[in-house]
């Protein structure tokens, strides 16, 4: 008999053994239940970004929170991105969609930053952090990315590594074009190599913040052609050119 595919996909924390239980939260059990209507038996795949995916079945049980029975490993754990983005929030749905998005399309690590001509000052992390594991859930990555909490763009410099290559969107035409960026051997070239991207708000840069990013020898100011972008399409934007020539879609 052919095996019966998984119905849904679900990230959780605990670890995942072959003839071990897990149980589900409130939340991830009105899920598997009322929206997508599973019962026991049914079949669930879960993950939890260090041992790869794993086939599970829904348990006996009552109207408690349900137990998952882990049966074992359908796709071993493998390596993903190295990729940052450093962005300044803009409105709430709109960041929603940036780190939905973000997500989807690899990135290992988002940093909000807050820059001078930031209007959006509130950043409800926890709301974030939800949204970029639906998001790894639905697009079957095995791994969520790490949401830090919002800082000023000066702290984010002083504490980046400097081995890590910092690919600015600059508005004002003062970088090359980022494909020819991505060419160069020394921009990022290769899967896994350390790389970052950091985009600003709908204003812009303030001239002090990029003539402090010209100082720091890990900063690249780079173009996304000749159109202004709005602050979410431009981060997306260089996250798909970026996967397209030196990231994981060059192999897919």
């Amino acid at each position: 008999m052919p095996e019966t595919r998984a119905k849904a996909r679900l990230y959780i924390a605990a670890d995942l053994n072959g003839g071990g239980s897990v149980d589900l939260t409130g939340g991830q059990s009105h899920y598997l239940r009322h929206v997508m209507r599973l019962g026991a038996g049914d079949a669930v795949a879960v993950f939890n970004g260090r041992q790869g995916e794993w086939k599970a079945a829904i348990g006996e049980g009552g109207k408690g929170p349900c137990r998952l029975e882990v049966d074992r490993q359908i796709r071993p754990q493998q390596d993903e991105s190295d990729l940052w983005l450093a962005f300044a929030p803009v409105i709430k749905a709109r960041t929603d969609f940036l780190v939905e998005k973000a997500t989807e399309l690899g990135v290992s690590r988002l940093l909000p930053v807050f820059t001078e001509y930031s209007a959006t000052r509130r950043v409800n992390g926890a709301r974030l952090s939800a949204h970029a594991v639906e998001a790894a859930e639905q697009c079957g990555r095995l791994t969520v990315p790490c949401i830090e909490e919002a800082t000023p763009l000066a702290a984010v410099l002083r504490k980046w590594p400097g081995d890590r290559t910092l690919l600015v969107m600059d508005e004002t035409g003062g970088g090359l074009p980022l494909n020819r960026v991505l060419a160069m051997d020394d921009a990022g070239k290769g899967y896994g190599r350390p790389c970052g991207i950091l985009t600003g708000p709908e204003g812009g840069f303030a001239p002090s913040e990029l003539d402090a990013l010209d100082d720091l020898s890990f900063v690249k100011r780079t173009g996304l052609g000749p159109r202004i972008l709005r602050a979410e399409t431009a981060a997306l934007a260089a996250l798909a050119c970026w996967q397209s020539m030196v990231g994981d879609w060059r192999d897919s």
